[in-house]
């Protein structure tokens, strides 16, 4: 169990208050690492920060990021570092679209296909850059880009459309995507100074609100019969990677997903 231990190092969560990035960012902290999460909102991030300060025992702090702004990722970066004075394990755990906007393609406003990128793929290389350079000024880290079995798949828009729901947007796909490509170069140029960059493409994760034919539809597609668990079923596969047990594996995507994509 040594080799999953996180004693002694300190965590950045992007998009660490809810979902997903909460499930990452406990498994962390129940390791034993400090941890910096980050929100777009400052209430989100503090009120989660001491929720999970509390449930852990770790040092915890909330700081909120809006990851499309170059100098305040810059910032945040300078912030964690200084804090415990390193960044053991990078978590870019980015994502969304713009709220109201319609899932076809051929519906889509530009404007909200510019935004969904660079919130999707521009703020996670923009994570990358600024932790990374000094992760390798340090000559060690561990990077973990969260993309999506989006970047993998196409979807099959029936079962949305049979259940009332808008689908997925094809620019979701592409950033999804382009965060795998970005986690193999990203690997390549870090490597020679000891940093590890790894992927995670997560499945569906629900209910979350989803609707009974939904879930049933999407369980039906995959093979373990169901959707992903929040709070269980993403927090190995973070906590594997961002610790000693992953040292000799860069490069590489791991789909947590239930077997979806292997049904396809």
């Amino acid at each position: 169990m040594e080799m999953f231990s996180l004693e002694g190092k300190v965590a950045v969560v992007i998009g660490g208050a809810r979902h997903l990035g909460c499930d990452m960012a406990e498994a962390l902290a129940h390791a034993g690492s400090d941890v910096v999460l980050t929100s777009r909102t400052k209430e989100h991030a503090v009120r989660a920060a001491l929720q999970l300060a509390e449930r852990s025992g770790r040092e915890v702090r909330g700081e909120e990021l809006d990851v499309r702004d170059y100098a305040a990722v810059e910032a945040l970066a300078q912030t964690a570092f200084s804090w415990k004075g390193r960044v053991d394990i990078l978590i870019n755990n980015v994502g969304g679209a713009p709220p109201g906007s319609p899932g076809p393609l051929f519906d889509r406003a530009p404007e909200d296909i510019v935004h969904l990128i660079a919130l999707n793929l521009t703020g996670p290389l923009f994570c990358c850059k600024a932790f990374g350079k000094r992760m390798a000024d340090r000559g060690s880290g561990k990077i973990i880009n969260i993309s999506s079995i989006a970047g993998i798949v196409g979807r099959d828009r029936r079962m949305y459309q049979r259940n009332g729901m808008a689908g997925q947007p094809v620019d979701y796909a592409a950033a999804k995507a382009g965060v795998l490509g970005m986690t193999r170069d990203l690997s390549a140029l870090l490597a020679p100074s000891g940093v590890c960059v790894n992927a995670i493409a997560p499945g569906g994760f629900g209910p979350r609100g989803l609707s009974e034919g939904f879930v049933n539809d999407y369980s039906d597609r995959t093979p373990l019969g169901r959707m992903g668990r929040d709070g269980v079923d993403l927090k190995g596969a973070a906590l594997f990677l961002a610790s000693a047990a992953s040292d000799y594996i860069t490069g590489q995507t791991i789909v947590v997903d239930g077997g979806f994509t292997t049904w396809q």
